[in-house]
C-alpha cells in the first residue's frame, strides 16, 4: 500500500472505530464519552505512527509491537485516555499497582472493545467476539481484580444477552449513580 492508501484506510478505520463506539456509548447513556472518545488518535504523536504502520486488518500498534517491541503511539493513546485499563497504574509504596477502573471509563472501555471487535472481525462478528478476545489475552491477569472482574461480567452479559439489553441495564445502574 502507497501512504495514500495507508492514510486514507486508517482515517476510515478510526472513524468508524469512533462511530461504532458512539453507538454503544449512546445506548449506555454516557454521550460526552461518546462524542470525545480517541480524539488523541488525531493527534500527531498518534496519526504518524498508525498511518506508518496501518495494514487494514488489525490495530497498527500491534504491527508496530512486533517490529520494535513497543509503539510510540499506543505510549501515548493509553497515558491520554483513561478508558484503558493501562492508564489505571500509579507506583504506590515503590510498586507499580493496579486501580480499579471507575465505572464509567469500564463502560467506554467495553464499548471500545465491542466496536474494534466490530471494525476488524466484520461479518465474523457475534454478539461473543469481545469476551473471545478478552479471554484470549493475558491482560486481565494485569488489570486492577474487580476491573477485570467487572469487565468479564459485562462481556459475559453481552454473550448471553446481547448489546441492546446489556447496555440499557448499564444505562439504568449509571444513571442510579448519578442520582446518589
Amino acid at each position: 500500500m502507497n501512504v495514500w492508501q495507508k492514510t486514507t484506510g486508517h482515517l476510515k478505520t478510526i472513524h468508524e472505530h469512533r462511530r461504532e463506539v458512539r453507538k454503544c456509548c449512546f445506548a449506555c447513556g454516557l454521550y460526552r464519552q461518546g462524542l470525545t472518545h480517541d480524539l488523541s488518535k488525531y493527534s500527531p504523536s498518534e496519526l504518524f505512527p498508525s498511518i506508518r504502520y496501518y495494514q487494514g486488518y488489525r490495530s497498527p500498534y500491534s504491527y508496530e509491537k512486533e517490529l520494535h517491541g513497543y509503539a510510540m503511539g499506543w505510549l501515548h493513546h493509553k497515558g491520554r485516555n483513561k478508558h484503558h485499563w493501562e492508564y489505571w497504574y500509579d507506583m504506590i509504596q515503590g510498586k507499580l499497582t493496579p486501580i480499579e477502573m471507575p465505572y464509567q471509563y469500564l463502560i467506554e472501555s467495553v464499548c471500545d472493545r465491542v466496536a474494534a471487535c466490530k471494525i476488524y472481525q466484520k461479518d465474523a462478528y457475534t454478539q461473543n467476539s469481545a469476551l473471545e478476545y478478552f479471554l484470549s489475552k493475558p491482560e486481565r491477569n494485569y488489570m486492577h481484580p474487580k476491573t477485570a472482574e467487572a469487565m468479564e461480567a459485562i462481556l459475559r452479559q453481552i454473550e448471553e444477552y446481547g448489546e441492546e439489553y446489556t447496555f440499557a441495564e448499564i444505562r439504568r445502574n449509571l444513571k442510579a449513580l448519578r442520582n446518589k
